[in-house]
């Protein structure tokens, strides 16, 4: 049994600036209770945690969920800059908008990735730390990357990033079809949760709707990754969280020693899930991080 969708206490969306950027936010409010940050994964919105938001709502917490650039209704970067580095200073930037001394934060996929760097670079700032299949590469990643040379995949990742730049946007006739859409992608998703990201997830255009997301935003060029090394996971000094489904398309980061980086960390393996085990294992997921928190 998940929480269920229909609201009973919508969020109120406020923006702020950053890098010349107008971004979107979602206060669950509870303005003087301590902050719980959400930070959501490629193509992806904020709205996709609304589940996790209740519970830890009614928890006492002031929960916000932010949109990344280029996704939800956040700007998109108009030359397609979307570098690690510039999504953890916006990151950054949220935070000293919001005003908290210190707070917790929760990512899932690429959002975990923002939210591990931000707290290895300010762990005073980093009450504790939740990343949901979000640590990035693994040594394995590396080796094959290695081999592969910078220059070609430099030369690799122009071409991508110029034809998905000359591709014209998918476009859905109603909702149903694009949520039709993630299901085929994630199948593990239960029909509402699809509906529900859908809907949040897409712009109505002329002829039917699109994807909120830029599409560059998953184009990392190759020298981005390579601040996702092992220094990373040894500078966390909070108490960190990590989920990792076992039919995820990423590597197992307990098998390749990463989690065992992290000075104070745990993890929990859904061996049914993949990469959304905070969807797919909602109730299970829900609980470790409450307790957690």
């Amino acid at each position: 049994m998940t929480l269920p969708l229909a609201s009973d206490a919508d969020p109120i969306a406020r923006a702020f600036g950053s890098q010349g950027l107008k971004l979107n936010y979602f206060d669950w409010g509870h303005a003087e209770a301590p902050i719980v940050l959400l930070a959501h994964g490629v193509r992806d919105h904020a709205r996709s945690w609304d589940q996790t938001a209740r519970a830890l709502r009614h928890d006492g917490w002031r929960v916000v969920a932010f949109d990344l650039r280029g996704h939800g209704d956040s700007d998109w970067s108009p030359d397609g800059a979307y570098l690690t580095s510039y999504q953890v200073q916006d990151l950054a930037d949220l935070i000293d908008h919001l005003g908290a001394p210190q707070l917790s934060l929760v990512g899932h996929s690429f959002g975990g990735t923002i939210c591990a760097r931000y707290a290895a670079m300010f762990p005073e700032r980093v009450r504790k730390l939740v990343v949901i299949d979000g640590m990035g590469p693994g040594p394995e990643n590396f080796e094959r990357w290695n081999r592969q040379g910078a220059v070609a995949r430099s030369r690799e990742w122009l071409a991508r990033r110029r034809e998905a730049a000359a591709k014209p946007p998918p476009l859905f006739r109603t909702i149903e079809e694009a949520a039709a859409r993630l299901s085929s992608l994630h199948p593990h998703l239960a029909p509402e949760q699809a509906e529900h990201l859908a809907r949040h997830g897409v712009r109505h255009v002329a002829d039917g709707w699109t994807w909120k997301s830029d599409p560059l935003m998953s184009l990392y060029p190759p020298e981005d990754y390579y601040a996702d090394t092992s220094d990373v996971w040894s500078a966390l000094a909070c108490p960190t969280l990590i989920f990792w489904g076992a039919k995820s398309f990423t590597l197992d980061p307990i098998a390749d020693g990463r989690v065992g980086l992290i000075k104070d960390g745990r993890a929990v393996v859904y061996d049914d899930a993949g990469h959304w085990p905070h969807h797919e294992r909602f109730d299970d997921f829900c609980a470790e991080v409450r307790a957690f928190l």
